[in-house]
């Protein structure tokens, strides 16, 4: 394989809501982008239609659902909607502020602030998210053709998880990756001998 047919995966992180700016818990709530998320999803689609993607799959809830969006207009690429790409369910915690959160379970906070998303009742396991991630950015890989790379539009906690499977990292080292930014992205470029995906960049801002 020669680096020119090597594929590569984009991980972009849905822009900003108003629960984002708001500091509320979202999980798998369906909120809308405000003014700043659709300027962020603009700015960002812009920026990764130079890459010249060939497919786009994107998360099925609606803050990612626009900004694939964005990056279709961009494209041209019809995006393909996959609850896989979701992000983690946060249980009992959906919907509180960060205030509201820690006021009612300080220790839970702070684990959830560390990374440790699974640690509020109801919660998806992180091993969960790590297989259903694992899987459907196999399947988008799968999907390229030599040289061609794959946007995934998806959330920032999910987006952790999967750059640390996807690169076979022990399960709990995602905890040495900072949070992404709201339309942050993760480049994934296919290693041209070994075959193995490897970290080309992280939280990269359009």
């Amino acid at each position: 394989m020669s680096e020119a047919s090597s594929r590569t995966l984009v991980l972009l992180r849905h822009g900003r809501t108003a629960w984002n700016h708001a500091l509320r818990v979202q999980g798998q709530l369906d909120v809308e982008l405000d003014d700043v998320g659709r300027e962020q999803a603009a700015t960002s689609a812009r920026a990764l239609a130079k890459l010249d993607p060939s497919v786009l799959w994107s998360s099925d809830l609606v803050r990612a659902r626009a900004t694939a969006d964005a990056v279709a207009e961009a494209t041209g690429l019809r995006p393909t909607y996959d609850e896989r790409l979701r992000e983690f369910h946060l249980g009992e915690r959906q919907g509180l502020t960060h205030d509201e959160y820690a006021a009612l379970d300080p220790d839970g906070f702070a684990q959830f602030r560390s990374g440790r998303y699974d640690a509020a009742p109801g919660a998806e396991p992180a091993a969960d998210v790590r297989r259903r991630m694992s899987a459907v950015l196999g399947e988008l890989l799968a999907a390229l053709g030599p040289g061609e790379t794959g946007v995934a539009v998806s959330h920032g906690a999910a987006i952790r998880v999967a750059t640390g499977a996807m690169l076979d990292w022990p399960e709990e080292q995602f905890h040495s990756l900072r949070g992404l930014d709201n339309c942050g992205w993760v480049v994934l470029e296919e290693h041209p001998q070994a075959g193995v995906l490897r970290l080309g960049a992280y939280n990269r801002i359009g």
